[in-house]
């Protein structure tokens, strides 16, 4: 969580990127709560965070989930998927002994919350209890989720403005990208991205903390404070006594404001196959996020008419239906300028921006892996060819392990040609 620049810096002068993945069994996936033994094996005690210089190594809610994130800002995005991929080799090399490896993508196909979870016991974990006792975590939207992270700085309430207003616009849309979530106790959910569909719902006991998911139309610091952040803790507050969650990171939007270190972090984005498409999607995300602040299309004030019910609508049709998703507002796409007479799917949409925005020629593997998702399909699509609509045990046992030796190689998952 503090992958973020410390410092003041202005839009776009340094990214954070946080990559989230399940310690698994080699042989059958089963779930292992080990990231503790892991991080031990490292440095010889029980800390929440290992760094090594560009990336650290830190846990989360539950046991069986290890985080690799930069260390600070980073210049460029331009890089750091061969940066996390040494990392992920390492890992995997030490997990060798507990006869375990990393898993990729938003969910695990086969994990039992009820059974499987195991939250972390060590430092920090007062903040893990509270959640515990207020919402249960032994659930899919807590237990059973892996994302990727986008963190942006911002250096003033201006560029707050800018930076907000673009983000609420392209959050609707980021799952035909990223859904890699397609299977749930082992069986296909009929949605693309079933990680955000639990998640947008595992805290209702306070819905202020989520929201619609796209957070409201503010565009001042104050009145963030005011209109998110004081209204959550104050929802919070009778079942939080100690105050142990009266902290930004309470907020559970889609993309949330962190005023403590100036950014704006993105956390919309299911976990790819491997860093590369990770850092694919990330790159895309960024450039059409410049071009809206540019105000290549449309002007900043009419991205910030969208009230989040709006932009929720476009949201959860996405999340169940991916790249075909049919997007049936057209003053919504007219803001991306995709003049479209009729209705259009959310994946003509991307081929547009990134036919208008993303520029990969000097890094050709991330160009291939956004290649394959806007010609193959988002990651859920590809694991769904793979297994088809009613897999077994044996058969999501293998495509998942065929996605491990993708995540571990650096590959991008054809279901044809496996890693």
């Amino acid at each position: 969580m503090d992958s973020q620049p410390k410092r003041t810096l202005h839009l776009f002068k340094g990214f954070g990127i946080e990559l989230e993945y399940m310690i698994v069994s080699k042989t059958d996936l089963r779930v292992l709560p080990i990231t503790d033994k892991l991080i031990y094996d490292e440095v010889g005690k029980y800390v929440s965070d290992v760094e090594f210089g560009d990336i650290a190594w830190s846990n989360e809610l539950v046991l069986h989930v290890v985080e690799l994130k930069t260390q600070g800002p980073a210049k460029s995005l331009e890089g750091l998927c061969s940066k996390f991929q040494e990392h992920i080799r390492k890992i995997n090399q030490m997990l060798e002994k507990h006869d375990a490896m990393l898993l990729p993508t938003g969910a695990h196909p086969l994990m039992n919350p009820d059974t499987d979870t195991k939250l972390w016991p060590h430092e920090h974990n007062a903040v893990y209890e509270a959640y515990n006792r207020i919402f249960n975590c032994k659930g899919h939207g807590w237990a059973n989720l892996q994302s990727t992270h986008i963190n942006l700085p911002f250096a003033d309430d201006e560029e707050f403005a800018k930076l907000h207003a673009a983000i609420r616009m392209v959050l609707p849309v980021l799952p035909a990208l990223s859904a890699s979530s397609p299977i749930l106790d082992g069986k296909a959910t009929g949605m693309f991205d079933t990680r955000l569909d639990v998640y947008r719902k595992n805290q209702l006991k306070i819905p202020s903390i989520t929201g619609k998911v796209i957070p409201e139309p503010v565009f001042s610091k104050k009145d963030y404070e005011e209109q998110i952040l004081q209204r959550m803790y104050h929802d919070v507050a009778p079942y939080d006594p100690e105050g142990t969650l009266q902290e930004e990171f309470l907020n559970s939007r889609g993309a949330i404001a962190r005023f403590e270190r100036n950014t704006i972090e993105i956390r919309l984005l299911d976990i790819q196959e491997s860093p590369v498409a990770d850092l694919a999607i990330a790159q895309a995300t960024v450039a059409v996020l410049q071009a809206l602040i540019a105000e290549r299309w449309v002007n900043l004030e009419k991205l910030k008419q969208f009230d989040e019910n709006r932009l929720a609508d476009i949201l959860e049709n996405v999340i169940e239906h991916g790249q075909e998703a049919i997007i049936r507002d057209l003053e919504f796409l007219s803001c991306f300028g995709f003049k479209c007479t009729d209705n259009c799917t959310a994946g003509e949409l991307w081929r547009h921006l990134a036919a208008e925005c993303v520029v990969l020629e000097e890094q050709p593997d991330v160009q291939h892996a956004l290649n394959v998702i806007l010609s193959r399909g988002n990651l859920a699509k590809r694991i769904l060819e793979a297994t088809s609509q009613n897999p077994d045990k044996q058969t999501i046992v293998k495509v998942y392990s065929q996605l491990a030796t993708c995540l571990h190689k650096g590959g991008v998952f054809l279901p044809e040609k496996p890693c």
